[in-house]
């Protein structure tokens, strides 16, 4: 049975203050809940103060972003073994802030997600379609093309511990959310491409769900069979809503949770 994952992406938000105040207040409040990982990802330069008020928890360290080299003259790049050495656990990539603002590519994705596997993290691979492209019907071709380019490089075993992130562009940062059924249509579909390369590998991948996910509607897209968690944006800023939908995935996705 897979294990549900919710991971709060802070992205451009922060200070130290609210790293020390915000990771005391999620382990009171996820002190007696079980059944759910948990991992938050704060800005690159939060990381280790993080990573020490974590100390302790369950909670683990995942980064935004990653460099393609493992070492060498590229300022202001940071490698997947500086992160697995501070303590990261997850790294995040593919992001559709990354693809837009700093025109990463799929290959490039691709190469990310190589170096993270090498270096032993694990790898949180976002895919989803533009508004245009919802609206054209290409949803499924677009999710296909972005998770082909690492099924061509590196084998479907490659997804062996690792996670993918739907994420309906559409939905990120508009509080327009899509609604449990076509979110779990179109995870359901990520999962049976993948069968297709790997039954075994599919069966076990997390598919997580980001796109304006809340405290109101996580129950909800956690009940979906194919919706093994979240990647969380704004709502993951605030303690409180965020252990919500923690508590919210552990009890969705309880073993008897549908009886």
């Amino acid at each position: 049975m897979r294990h549900p994952l919710i991971i709060g992406n802070w992205k451009l938000h922060g200070n130290k203050h609210m790293v020390s105040n915000f990771i005391t207040a999620l382990r009171n409040e996820l002190s007696s809940v079980i059944g759910c990982d948990v991992a938050i990802a704060p800005p690159m330069i939060y990381l280790d103060r993080a990573k020490y008020h974590l100390t302790g928890s369950s909670i683990a360290l995942c980064a935004q972003n990653v460099d393609t080299h493992v070492s060498g003259a590229f300022t202001g790049e940071i490698s997947a073994n500086m992160l697995k050495d501070i303590g990261a656990k997850y790294i995040i990539i593919g992001h559709f802030e990354r693809r837009s603002y700093h025109k990463e590519s799929n290959e490039y994705i691709a190469e990310k997600f190589a170096i993270i596997k090498n270096e032993g993290l694990i790898p949180v691979l976002c895919i989803g379609e533009s508004k245009a492209e919802n609206e054209a019907y290409q949803t499924e071709a677009v999710c296909a093309s972005q998770l082909d380019v690492v099924l061509n490089r590196m084998g479907a075993k490659a997804f062996e511990n690792a996670i993918i992130a739907y994420e309906p562009l559409w939905a990120i940062s508009t509080g327009k959310s899509a609604n449990p059924f076509q979110a779990q249509r179109v995870h359901k579909f990520i999962r049976d491409y993948l069968v297709l390369h790997d039954d075994a590998v599919a069966e076990q991948v997390i598919i997580q769900y980001g796109g304006s996910v809340n405290a109101g509607n996580a129950a909800e897209l956690f009940t979906q069979p194919d919706i093994d968690g979240a990647l969380v944006g704004g709502a993951s800023l605030k303690a409180d809503v965020f252990a919500a939908i923690v508590k919210a995935a552990a009890q969705a996705k309880k073993p008897d949770a549908s009886s």
